[in-house]
């Protein structure tokens, strides 16, 4: 669905801000709710309002570009905008204020950015973990992880099927060697490969090695075995916008252990909260129905080789890898912004 099309169908189904999407046709990705906001609100001015007012009147504005109607009252619901998990922030400096309340990893968070006469000059839109990855403090969060434990095998399916869930919309036959389209695209059910072939096709990099980057270039050596990833699945191109999964396309995270410890983020592999992706084929993809897969490299001098792989589903990561705890802490926050933010 285009962007344009949402305020419609939004309109036309009746719902206020504060009632749940039970038609994921009428959720708003980030990427769309950030379009529809900069082309409805830049140039709008707040100039003269009470601080109280006129985060009132951003509201009211904002429900008017998406397609709700305006409420009496704005009900003290975390967050606000219920129904599409968001709350609005306001912003002439570059310290955002949250108070009384978690980061909460899979929320949206809409900042405005004000010039000095007080229009509206830019929105950005972004999920909670982006937001905890700009403290530089440490204080937000701590994350979830897990333990690798090496097994007997060097190749492991940890389940050898999908989600119920998702399976209900993957077709089982006449997979493209070739597949068409970015790895950040949506999915498609034309080209959502199942476990089983992701593991096939995968399979065959354990042995492989790439050029080392350096002993502190993890994030360089992650990037190195994505772009590995891409090619062996079929990918033309290597691509990666940073969000979550890795590859969107798939809907598989990919993650390069050279430790025991997994790096997990702010939510749970087998959490059943929606992904931030429109419904597929009338299915809403969640976070526990992404695919994981683990590879454990030795690094050797100036190479990083592959020596194990693990593959699964989130719903069944912890059934395989042990959980370390972790939680939001509860504080009231200020969280730098950085310069380029707004860009």
């Amino acid at each position: 669905m285009s962007d344009t099309k949402y305020p419609f169908h939004i309109a036309q189904s009746g719902l206020s801000i504060f009632e749940p999407i039970t038609d994921r046709n009428l959720w708003i990705p980030t990427s769309e709710l950030e379009v529809l906001l900069n082309k409805g609100l830049r140039g709008r001015s707040l100039k003269g309002l009470p601080l109280r007012t006129r985060s009132k009147v951003l509201k009211q504005w904002v429900c008017q570009v998406l397609g709700y109607p305006i409420p009496p009252t704005f009900k003290k619901t975390r967050p606000r905008f219920l129904g599409q998990s968001f709350d609005t922030y306001i912003q002439k400096s570059n310290n955002l204020q949250i108070w009384n309340e978690d980061i909460t990893p899979t929320r949206r968070y809409v900042v405005v950015r004000l010039i000095a006469n007080d229009t509206i000059e830019k929105v950005k839109v972004v999920t909670g973990d982006v937001l905890a990855a700009l403290d530089t403090t440490g204080t937000l969060t701590q994350k979830y992880q897990a333990r690798l434990t090496i097994g007997t095998h060097d190749k492991e399916l940890v389940v050898h099927e999908d989600t119920v869930h998702l399976k209900t919309i993957l077709k089982n036959v006449d997979f493209p060697t070739a597949l068409k389209g970015k790895p950040t695209d949506q999915p498609d059910r034309e080209t959502l490969l199942p476990i089983r072939e992701i593991f096939q096709r995968l399979s065959h990099l354990v042995g492989k090695n790439f050029l080392n980057a350096g002993y502190d270039q993890e994030r360089n050596r992650g990037a190195e075995l994505h772009r590995l990833v891409c090619r062996t699945l079929g990918y033309e191109n290597y691509q990666d916008d940073g969000r979550f999964p890795d590859i969107r396309h798939q809907l598989l995270e990919v993650k390069l252990q050279t430790s025991p410890t997994i790096d997990l983020g702010l939510v749970r592999p087998d959490s059943e909260g929606f992904l931030d992706l429109p419904a597929l084929h009338g299915v809403t993809i969640r976070h526990c129905d992404v695919r994981y897969i683990l590879f454990y490299a030795r690094i050797d001098g100036d190479l990083v080789s592959l020596t194990h792989m693990y593959l699964t589903t989130g719903e069944a990561f912890f059934r395989r890898f042990q959980q370390f705890q972790g939680k939001v802490v509860n504080r009231k926050l200020q969280i730098p912004l950085p310069n380029d933010f707004f860009d």
